[in-house]
C-alpha cells in the first residue's frame, strides 16, 4: 500500500500534517511516532526470539526423547 504513494504524495501527506497539525506540534508527532515504532520493533524482536527460544528447548527434547527409545 505505501509502495504505491511515490515522492508527490509524501509531499502532499507532509504538507497536510503541517497545515493541520503546525509547526510546532509537528516535531513531537514525530517524536511520538519514532517512540512508537522503536518499542513496536523492540517487543516485535524479543518476541521472535522467545518463540525461538521455545523452538531450541523443543528440538533439545525430541534429540533426548530420540536417544532414550533406541
Amino acid at each position: 500500500m505505501l509502495s504505491n504513494i511515490g515522492v508527490p504524495g509524501l509531499i502532499l501527506i507532509l504538507v497536510l500534517a503541517l497545515i493541520i497539525f503546525g509547526p510546532k506540534k509537528l516535531p513531537e508527532i514525530g517524536r511520538a511516532f519514532g517512540q512508537t515504532l522503536r518499542e513496536f520493533k523492540k517487543s516485535t524482536r524479543e518476541l521472535t526470539s522467545d518463540v525461538m527460544e521455545e523452538f531450541e528447548e523443543e528440538k533439545k527434547e525430541i534429540k533426548e526423547m530420540t536417544k532414550i527409545t533406541k
